[in-house]
């Protein structure tokens, strides 16, 4: 009698062993597939300046939104994102150096990256911030172009993403966050000029461009960090600390890292390229955090 028991708990636990086996290969298949689906996103076709001047502007374009953070000083990239066996993402090498994408795209395969968050193959760009820069008017869109097909060569060779069968089981299960390409409406008409002026519209601009991915669209805070690790960032409207500061105290803690409360700011705030916004911009951007509601802390 004992022999015939262990006999069908044993049958009984192969069994249930095959089905997670089963569902574990149809979890990897499923997320797989999610993590390469493509994007059939329109080739949009802007005009690239060439004179010295736009170039300039680009390089600014490019230091205030922070792709250095991720690409390097040089935009060589940098394999800035891997947690060891679920996945391993690099920041791609911007120039046209060897490794580098600027060696083969086009004009339309960088308007799509930086607004569509879509690579030259079709598929998402995984840890691109494109939600902000989908917001980036023609104009310095073009600029910023300009300015990265004329950075100097370097390279830098980087493997393939990869992402490993657990994470792909968390891809097909829901436990990652959307990527840009999912988050933003890619039908949605492009600014085509926004001219710079000290100015609540030109504020909200750079606050669509530059705040919004960590502060939430209504910039008064959203969960953010790792899944499981989420903190509130903080309320940028009337609402929270903002409120008790002067334009003076915000344009130099943006420019220290150091709130007037003598607080540094986390490392997750791209404060040293913020910092890099002209005296115009930075008023601007005071205007229109000022101009908002006064929302409760959210996140």
């Amino acid at each position: 009698m004992t022999r015939k028991i262990l006999k069908w708990i044993g049958i009984v636990l192969g069994g249930l062993i095959g089905l997670l086996i089963v569902a574990f290969v149809v979890l990897v298949i499923v997320g797989g597939a999610q993590a390469n689906k493509t994007y059939d996103v329109p080739a949009e076709t802007i005009p690239i300046p060439t004179e010295a001047a736009a170039i300039e502007r680009g390089e600014h374009v490019v230091r205030i939104h922070y792709c250095q953070r991720c690409h390097t000083e040089n935009l060589g990239g940098e394999l800035s994102f891997a947690i060891p066996g679920l996945l391993s993402i690099p920041a791609p090498n911007l120039t046209s150096g060897a490794g580098g994408v600027g060696s083969f795209y086009t004009d339309e395969d960088w308007e799509r990256a930086i607004r569509h968050g879509v690579g030259y193959d079709g598929r998402a760009l995984w840890i691109m911030p494109s939600e902000n820069f989908s917001h980036l008017s023609d104009e310095d869109m073009g600029t910023l172009i300009a300015y990265l097909k004329s950075v100097p060569p370097v390279d830098n060779e980087f493997p393939d993403r990869k992402i490993e069968p657990m994470g792909r089981v968390m891809v097909a299960l829901g436990m990652m966050p959307p990527v840009a390409a999912d988050r933003i409406d890619q039908m949605a008409p492009a600014t085509a000029v926004m001219e710079p002026a000290v100015s609540v519209e030109y504020g909200a601009y750079l606050a669509r461009t530059m705040c919004t991915e960590c502060h939430g669209a209504e910039l008064n805070g959203i969960p953010f960090g790792p899944p499981g690790g989420e903190v509130p960032s903080p309320n940028l409207t009337p609402g929270g600390e903002l409120a008790a500061w002067s334009e003076a105290e915000f344009v130099a803690t943006l420019q220290t890292g150091v709130t007037p409360g003598g607080h540094t700011l986390s490392e997750d705030m791209p404060w040293p390229y913020f910092g890099q916004m002209t005296d115009d911009e930075m008023k601007a951007l005071w205007l229109y955090l000022q101009s908002l509601p006064a929302l409760e802390q959210g996140g």
